[in-house]
């Protein structure tokens, strides 16, 4: 296990403080398995005071009849509240998981204006859209070396505005696969993210994307905590 996966579940237990439910997606066309070690790990002893959604997501990929076997195996082995299946390509049962998590959720205050859809910053936004184009564009082993940093984001009343990302690899042979020959596969995943976030920032952009080897930077706590994966979430 890389330095990072041990983080990131150390922010998971952390964020669990303030959590009013937990809700675990699995991929209903592998074999069912027990949740329990998930649970332990991600929430610890909170678990047990905190309702519990199971999602069996792709259920577009397999028979109805298998769909029914497998809710009826985790409503039996697994201590959960309840179990929906969802195919979340075409929202078939996601509906009814808002509905869940609604229900779970107490009255309160509202803590943001109406017009506020998250505290996170665009270049958050921005990363992660980067990030998932990642994913589509090259899959297997490759993405889940990457790190994605917005580095500068200048808004530019007279221009398009400037997004400088970098992404952070862990070899150089993984350096190459991103860029490609003749930097054709960067300029694609470029362009394909330039779209996407014009489209969410409802503005045009400049994107320019450069590619850095730092070598097992998911072994390094001190990059790891620079890129946010080392906070602590206070309880409310």
């Amino acid at each position: 296990m890389h330095k990072l996966d041990s983080m990131m579940m150390k922010n998971v237990r952390s964020a669990a403080i303030n959590a009013d439910c937990v809700v675990v997606v699995v991929d209903s066309c592998k074999p069912p398995q027990k949740i329990d070690e998930v649970l332990e790990e991600g929430v610890g002893d909170l678990k047990d005071n905190l309702p519990t959604l199971l999602v069996l997501n792709k259920k577009d990929l397999i028979k109805p009849g298998e769909i029914a076997k497998k809710i009826e195996w985790y409503e039996k082995f697994t201590d959960v509240d309840e179990v929906i299946p969802v195919s979340a390509k075409y929202g078939h049962g996601v509906d009814d998981v808002k509905d869940w998590i609604l229900s779970k959720l107490p009255c309160g205050p509202a803590y943001y204006p109406k017009d506020i859809t998250s505290e996170h910053p665009e270049r958050f936004f921005v990363a992660e859209i980067v990030r998932e184009k990642i994913f589509m564009q090259y899959r297997n082993e490759v993405p889940y070396a990457c790190q994605v940093n917005t580095v500068s984001y200048k808004s530019r009343p007279n221009a398009k505005d400037f997004i400088q990302v970098e992404i952070v690899v862990e070899k150089n042979s993984q350096k190459i696969i991103l860029i490609g020959k003749e930097g054709k596969a960067l300029k694609l995943l470029a362009t394909a993210a330039r779209l996407d976030i014009e489209d969410f920032l409802q503005k045009k952009v400049f994107l320019e994307i450069e590619v850095k080897v730092k070598e097992n930077w998911r072994q390094n706590e001190g990059l790891l905590k620079h890129y946010g994966y080392g906070g602590q979430i206070q309880a409310l």
